[in-house]
């Protein structure tokens, strides 16, 4: 594409129709992710309502089976609505997007249980959650590609950070919904126990609401006119007959969406999962904060540092899309492995010395162990081994391991204690019960070897919200913080980056999906990729290998093969000068 020239739209104040632009936009974007974000922060108790008939372990692996799919469709989503917004338009692709993800939360809010209506209830559920991700997967291309359209030149940065907020703002304002509706009843009423006093169940209460955002959305929406990139290519007769074969059949345009994807958004992705879903279970999990405590002080980092997205992407104007995005994968790469330390002194300090000052080994034929990557959540990790490693990666124990003969049953030693383990299909039908016991005798080991309990009484739940920046805990929002203006360096000028990389006929296209494989694959499988690194290591920070080794390759790859986009001219539709 061929640059421009610098004009007075750099300086110039926000029109009423661009500001109309980005609010309608960027709302509509923020409820969307509001929808997409209620399941996974409600997954426990969808899975004991719709999965009820199966037991506790079970019914939690249909429920992250669920969820994944939500994660693993929206490539599809970004392929299937980006080549109908190239062809036919970004307004109406991005209405019908909002219309399948605000319709498909609201009818989760009313599905009856298993108990009501048998298996009915999963498969309608695990249905409208791959429409949410097919959603989704549309949503995102369209309103970044629509905003930047609209952007003045020199101010594309600034306009698409707006964008840029919505996932964050959706997460908050799902935290905020289910953290209020909690704290206005009891447990057993929000998760609708028999015989509570709210028979149907609180937890409903988040995704009906959907409704009256999905309402705002399509007004919203319905008041916008067609981008003027578009409008202009479709007077002039120039749109693309068949973008997915013009973007990802011609190598010429397909090496883009390559690079862009390894040179950008896989990096930007690790990231951002990263500095916000990971730290948020990385606390709870791991460092045993309760999960009410947890969210609050993961939505105290994201108000805090949200404004951090406005920031980078004016910065983003005035510097350039690479220095920021590949500066913030750097500092991540360099950075995550103290801060997470650092987050675990500050919030669980017991647990910070057991790692120092507690031996734990585990003695097994290391060829019996398997490697536990589970990002469906269908796998079954069954023989000694496994059932060992992830009992002790579940309760945030650090372990080394020692190698055994073939044959040998893995065993545990705890201190002066061995406990032996047990292969799951020889034990059959006792399977369940020996698993439990296993885990308490663990348990009770390590605790008297110097462990802390299960719970975490270091971090007090919070009664008041403002609670947080007393002590102990303001630490701990300072270093989420941190984490969370990382997120908004990689995420803050993607939007205009990726769009400034593809011409107007197959923008739409060509941009989705990298986006989506970034975010949906590399960034979504983040938690289930560092679970098996742990478990394999046993470490409970090894894992974060995966986001640094991607942060740091995207660096490098970006640095070299990425041009600066700041500069071009969207309008133009050559790659040419590429």
């Amino acid at each position: 594409m061929a640059t421009i020239p610098k004009s007075d739209t750099q300086t110039r104040p926000m029109s009423a129709e661009e500001r109309k632009v980005i609010i309608a936009s960027s709302a509509g974007t923020v409820f969307e992710w509001y929808d997409f974000y209620l399941y996974g922060s409600l997954a426990t108790v969808i899975g004991a309502k719709f999965f009820g008939q199966y037991d506790e372990t079970t019914r939690n692996i249909f429920a992250l089976l669920a969820f994944a799919a939500g994660f693993l469709v929206r490539p599809f989503g970004a392929l299937f609505f980006g080549r109908l917004g190239d062809l036919v338009g970004r307004k109406y692709t991005f209405l019908i997007t909002i219309l399948i993800m605000g319709a498909s939360t609201f009818i989760v809010g009313l599905l009856p249980t298993s108990d009501q209506i048998g298996v009915a209830a999963p498969i309608i559920l695990i249905v409208l959650r791959l429409l949410q991700g097919l959603a989704l997967g549309g949503e995102y291309g369209g309103a970044a590609t629509y905003v930047a359209e609209h952007a003045p030149h020199g101010r594309r940065g600034f306009y698409t950070s707006w964008i840029q907020t919505t996932a964050t703002a959706g997460l908050f304002m799902s935290l905020l919904v289910i953290l209020f509706t909690q704290s206005s009843m009891s447990a057993a009423d929000f998760r609708g126990d028999a015989g509570s006093t709210l028979w149907f169940g609180g937890w409903r209460i988040p995704f009906l609401l959907s409704a009256v955002l999905l309402g705002i959305s399509v007004w919203i929406r319905l008041q916008l006119a067609e981008s003027p990139a578009f409008q202009r290519m479709k007077e002039d007769g120039t749109r693309s007959k068949a973008p997915l074969t013009e973007a990802f059949g011609k190598w010429s345009n397909a090496k883009w969406a390559l690079l862009a994807l390894l040179g950008m958004v896989a990096g930007q992705a690790v990231v951002w999962y990263g500095g916000q879903f990971y730290a948020l279970f990385f606390l709870i999990n791991t460092l045993k904060v309760d999960s009410y405590t947890g969210n609050l002080l993961v939505a105290w980092s994201l108000l805090l540092g949200t404004g951090g997205f406005i920031l980078f992407g004016w910065l983003s104007d005035k510097v350039g899309r690479k220095p920021i995005i590949l500066g913030g994968c750097l500092i991540a790469a360099i950075t995550y492995f103290p801060t997470f330390h650092l987050l675990a002194g500050l919030a669980n300090p017991a647990l910070t010395k057991a790692h120092e000052t507690v031996t734990v080994t585990v003695v097994t034929d290391p060829a019996n162990c398997s490697f536990q990557f589970n990002p469906t959540g269908t796998s079954k990790f069954t023989n000694d081994c496994d059932i060992l490693k992830a009992t002790l990666a579940r309760q945030s124990v650090q372990y080394s391991v020692q190698p055994a003969s073939p044959g040998t049953v893995a065993s545990v030693k705890i201190g002066d204690k061995t406990i032996q383990g047990f292969d799951a299909k020889a034990a059959g039908a006792e399977a369940a019960a020996k698993t439990a016991a296993l885990t308490k005798q663990i348990g009770d080991a390590l605790t008297a070897a110097g462990y802390p309990a299960a719970s975490n009484p270091s971090v007090a739940k919070m009664s008041n919200p403002v609670d947080v920046f007393r002590g102990q805990t303001g630490g701990i929002v300072l270093v989420l913080t941190f984490l969370v203006l990382l997120v908004t360096m990689v995420y803050g000028p993607i939007a205009a980056a990726l769009v400034e990389l593809f011409p107007t006929r197959i923008r739409y296209t060509s941009m989705s999906l990298p986006y989506h494989i970034g975010n949906g694959w590399f960034g979504g499988l983040l938690p289930a990729t560092v679970f098996a690194m742990n478990a394999q290591s046993g470490s409970p920070y090894f894992g974060l290998w995966y986001p640094v080794a991607i942060a740091a390759g995207t660096v490098v790859i970006g640095a070299i093969f990425l041009p600066e986009t700041k500069d071009r001219d969207i309008f133009s539709e050559g790659l040419e000068n590429k």
